[in-house]
């Protein structure tokens, strides 16, 4: 093994086949660059090198509190919400058979001064989103993630499925590592539950809620109905009230009348696991948060298998 501080420059020593996928995941080994930094020789006790110490570096040392799997997670830096129902869902699931060891290591994509009040505005933001993601890659594989996933709806701002995959195929020619995207892990958790006709909950103006139209038609789903909250200031999307989208799913999308098979809540920034949690049970079918979901597919990819509690239906049981 080549003893370098960087992982990335290496070839991956590592590889799985993804849990829902069935591609081939090629993991960087992240312990490698502790067979050098980690030694007894550069030990220092009141001043003075210290050896006199029992220390087996032969394999490297893994990350203490991220030792079963690292990953990096991207998301808006005006995002207050996604970071934290990750975490949550960390520690509702702790002990050797469940996420104890898993790892959040969150790099902010620089979106100043953005404002969507018109379609000019999105493509503005689009734009600003775009640059600001290539930097944010860069800051996150500092941190040496094995896994990547990304905290944002792109079909806020991209228009339909090719144009989403060809933005994520171009970032992933640039670096090695893998990615857990909502449009990967939406369609994966619909076909879990052989849902077609779906209705959509979302903080977007109008031509978000297009765009995102567009993209589950494009993937073969019939949307029966959405409802958009029309944000304009992104930060303003984690202050959406509880009650009202309780409301809004309630009176607006789980009816009768629309005959939905799952309910899907776009927006990392809006949060909906303790909302799933509540209102799943009463209406009978799966609410599919952008947050749980996505990190449902990044972890069964990575071969956690076990069912996860208070993280909505989909990862008590897929």
């Amino acid at each position: 093994m080549n003893n370098t501080n960087n992982p990335y420059d290496n070839p991956y020593t590592r590889k799985i086949t993804g849990g829902i996928s069935g591609k081939t995941i090629y993991l960087p080994d992240v312990n490698q660059s502790t067979l050098s930094t980690i030694s007894k020789d550069k030990f220092v006790k009141n001043g003075e090198l210290f050896s006199d110490i029992k220390l087996d570096n032969s394999n490297g040392f893994p990350d203490s509190l991220s030792f079963k799997r690292k990953f990096g997670l991207l998301i808006p830096v005006t995002n207050t919400v996604m970071e934290h129902e990750l975490w949550r869902i960390i520690f509702n699931n702790q002990g050797p058979e469940g996420l104890d060891g898993v790892g959040i290591h969150t790099a902010n994509i620089q979106t100043p001064g953005v404002n969507i009040q018109n379609e000019a505005d999105l493509d503005e933001f689009k734009n600003i989103f775009i640059n600001g993601l290539n930097a944010a890659i860069n800051q996150s594989l500092l941190a040496q993630p094995e896994y990547l996933i990304m905290g944002m709806s792109l079909e806020h701002i991209l228009h339909g499925i090719d144009e989403l995959r060809s933005l994520m195929d171009g970032i992933a020619a640039n670096n090695k590592l893998s990615w857990a995207t909502w449009h990967d892990a939406a369609d994966a958790a619909l076909k879990k539950y052989k849902a077609k006709r779906i209705g959509l909950i979302a903080p977007f103006i109008k031509k978000g809620n297009d765009n995102a139209i567009k993209m589950f038609e494009d993937l073969g789903y019939e949307v029966v109905v959405s409802f958009g909250f029309g944000c304009g200031d992104l930060v303003d999307i984690a202050h959406i009230p509880d009650s009202l989208k309780e409301e809004v799913i309630l009176k607006h999308l789980a009816t009768p009348e629309n005959k939905l098979d799952a309910i899907l809540q776009l927006g990392t920034n809006m949060s909906m696991v303790h909302i799933s949690e509540k209102l799943e049970s009463e209406i009978g079918i799966p609410i599919l948060g952008i947050n749980a979901v996505t990190f449902w597919y990044a972890l069964r990819e990575n071969g956690f298998k076990n069912p996860l509690q208070k993280a909505s239906r989909l990862l008590r049981e897929f």
